[in-house]
């Protein structure tokens, strides 16, 4: 559990969820376009994967922990680096960078957001999702007199920062603003920003009718103003 806090809870499912944000990724990342991805903090490589499977020609991640590095790896037509914020590669390596909730777990987000920059090409771009500070539940846990608790904790995230960060110093969760400020003076422009919610698969396995009507139901929400209580931001960033 002390791992989990520390390093977050990679997927180890393809669930509806997956399969929504996947097509966030080809439709944001111009998939038809791109030859060469990195999946920045890949977990056990459910999305490295996906686009080797897509045919993409070189498909690489990194990964902080080597147990998942190495399994993410094991994938067909996939590799896989034990890395965290700085990336081993050359400027301009990458059509397209992925970074799929990982920022908010790492030593230094803007630096992590400079090497995502980095090693884009001109023209490329970065697909960043990370937690919403207005979503109503802290979804990583928190900690309580030194024991950490795994789930979903309401309310914490609308704490003051001085509060909210000693329940949850194990992790961040972006404003609109904050996660915005984390590119500002890097060569990118923003191609698209907005909050998404759920999939609500445990729902929906448990009870299927409920879970997908609260799933059409704050589906809808995103196309309203409402949309800024949602999730996860997912921020499109493009390499000038």
């Amino acid at each position: 559990m002390e791992q989990i806090a520390r390093l977050g809870r990679p997927s180890y499912v393809w669930r509806s969820g997956q399969t929504r944000r996947w097509q966030m990724i080809v439709r944001w990342g111009r998939l038809e376009r791109v030859r060469r991805v990195l999946d920045a903090g890949t977990g056990v490589g459910l999305y490295l994967r996906a686009f080797a499977e897509a045919g993409v020609p070189l498909v690489v991640g990194t990964e902080y922990e080597f147990s998942r590095a190495f399994r993410a790896a094991a994938h067909p037509g996939c590799r896989a680096v034990q890395a965290a914020e700085r990336l081993p590669f050359p400027d301009a390596s990458f059509d397209l960078v992925l970074s799929h909730e990982v920022l908010e777990h790492v030593g230094d987000d803007r630096l992590a957001a400079e090497e995502l920059v980095r090693v884009l090409r001109p023209g490329g771009r970065a697909i960043v999702f990370v937690p919403n500070r207005l979503w109503p539940f802290e979804t990583h846990g928190i900690f309580w007199r030194g024991t950490y608790y795994f789930g979903n904790v309401p309310l914490v995230n609308y704490l003051p920062d001085v509060w909210r960060n000693r329940l949850a110093p194990h992790v961040r969760a972006y404003t609109a603003a904050g996660l915005r400020r984390l590119f500002d003076g890097l060569p990118v422009r923003i191609i698209h920003h907005g909050q998404i919610f759920p999939g609500y698969d445990n729902l929906v396995s448990r009870r299927p009718r409920l879970g997908r009507l609260l799933r059409a139901l704050t589906y809808g929400l995103e196309r309203t103003p409402l949309q800024l209580v949602g999730l996860s931001h997912l921020l499109v960033v493009e390499r000038t």
